[in-house]
């Protein structure tokens, strides 16, 4: 997806905007509304993320001018503000979900992933396919070179996140968020136990010919056996 992200908090936007390039996705990013508008109005995007408290235009209007101009890209509000009332404003405006701060990245990319598929309804994966590594979705299947492999419903989640961000580094708090629905370090090693239950399944049957790798300091990678 080809995302627009308007926000001025430097901290807030560099941890949004790092979580969605490893996520695979193009990101553009602008620090004032007056800003996101131009881009808005110039650039095509499958969703663009609006912080609510803007510099120079703020989220609301900022909205109301992109609808005005008959734009209908799936627009999702970020902001601090998160009682009923100003949700209900969020929404009026011409904005398709809004997200209180402080929030999860997983639930931030969750609800942008919605957006885009309500506009894109034909999108809708049935399979992943990762080298010799496949994964039907609908069947909870998976094979290796042709050979099935049983995972256990948490082995098959955790397959599953790591296939749709192959060849990227999944962080701990990416999987932890995204596999457990954990929002803090329970300071476990919950993860490690089960990257090496998957680890044993996926990759020692098959001569040893890793695809599951951890990246010392950074996290997991799964990558392509071709």
């Amino acid at each position: 997806m080809h995302i627009l992200l308007i926000e001025d908090d430097i901290n807030a936007a560099s941890y949004v905007i790092k979580g969605l390039k490893e996520s695979g996705h193009v990101v553009d990013h602008a620090s004032n509304g007056e800003e996101g508008e131009q881009l808005a109005l110039t650039l095509k995007f499958d969703v663009i993320v609006v912080d609510r408290m803007l510099p120079k235009l703020d989220g609301l209007s900022l909205i109301n001018k992109i609808r005005k101009e008959d734009i209908d890209t799936p627009i999702l509000i970020l902001s601090a503000l998160g009682e009923v009332d100003e949700k209900v404003l969020g929404l009026k405006a011409g904005a398709d979900d809004y997200l209180a701060k402080p929030f999860s990245f997983s639930e931030l990319l969750a609800r942008i992933e919605v957006l885009n598929r309500r506009t894109n309804p034909e999108i809708k994966e049935t399979s992943l396919k990762v080298g010799s590594l496949s994964m039907n979705l609908l069947t909870r299947q998976v094979h290796r070179q042709g050979i099935e492999i049983d995972l256990q419903p948490r082995e098959f989640r955790l397959l599953e996140f790591l296939m749709k961000r192959s060849n990227q580094v999944v962080t701990r708090t990416m999987l932890l968020e995204g596999v457990w629905e954990y929002h803090f370090d329970p300071q476990t090693n919950v993860i490690d136990v089960h990257i090496s239950r998957l680890r044993s399944k996926i990759d020692k049957p098959f001569d040893g010919k890793e695809m599951l790798f951890t990246e010392r300091g950074a996290g997991y990678a799964l990558r392509s056996d071709d």
